[in-house]
């Protein structure tokens, strides 16, 4: 049976977006496991509501109704383990947790850099959730939030270099092959690539380069998806 994921879309259905959801969509193409993945925007909560919550990535195998990412990593190791591990054993578990939780920062270290384009490329119907919650969540307008962006740029990108180290060091954070330590912490910085023209790594930055070894893998999955050349 083919599962179902509902991932974000924008205004165009073929514009997936959420960090979220492509962790989900790489730990599914490594299992191998053929998906069907469903747009779904902000204002759709109806559509997900037998997952119990509002929030996407929602993946469905039979009459299992899966959300949160890194829920639905383990419910996929576990579910099927005859598949390439995501993990690597029960270490890697523990350890891949841990940039998970990296992962979750980068999203807030990115939001400020795209959360205006963000509102650009949403659906119609979306706009005023957005806008009215994640300005309620930052305390200011997106406008505000948003602006002097380029100034930021060093410190985000100094940030960056703990990884930067690794990946000089190593293609993948996993070693000599991507797991899932890998996918979510290229979700984040896929969602701004699908989502916003700025450009937040420089071409021969090592996690750049990493970030587009992974846009190959599984033929070219993550490259194929409406985005920016940045």
């Amino acid at each position: 049976m083919t599962l179902r994921l509902y991932d974000l879309a924008g205004a165009e259905p073929e514009r997936r977006f959420s960090p979220y959801c492509w962790r989900t969509r790489l730990a599914l193409a490594h299992k191998g496991l053929a998906v069907e993945t469903i747009p779904w925007r902000f204002t759709e909560k109806a559509a997900i509501a037998a997952s119990g919550q509002g929030l996407v990535p929602v993946l469905v195998d039979g009459d299992r109704w899966v959300s949160d990412s890194w829920t639905i990593a383990n419910y996929l190791e576990d579910t099927y383990p005859e598949r390439p591990s995501l993990f690597g054993g029960a270490a890697g578990r523990g350890l891949t947790r841990y940039y998970s939780t990296v992962a979750d920062g980068l999203v807030a270290a990115i939001f400020p850099f795209v959360a205006l384009d963000i509102l650009d490329r949403i659906a119609a119907e979306d706009r005023d959730y957005f806008r009215t919650s994640r300005e309620k969540r930052v305390g200011t307008t997106l406008e505000a939030f948003t602006a002097g962006r380029e100034t930021k740029l060093p410190a985000f990108r100094s940030g960056l270099t703990p990884l930067r180290r690794t990946l000089t060091a190593q293609p993948f954070l996993a070693g000599d092959e991507p797991l899932y330590a890998d996918y979510a912490v290229f979700g984040p910085l896929q969602w701004a690539r699908c989502i916003s023209p700025f450009e937040l790594l420089e071409k021969d930055d090592p996690v750049r380069l990493w970030r587009d070894r992974l846009l190959d893998r599984f033929g070219g999955l993550a490259r194929k998806s409406p985005a920016y050349d940045v």
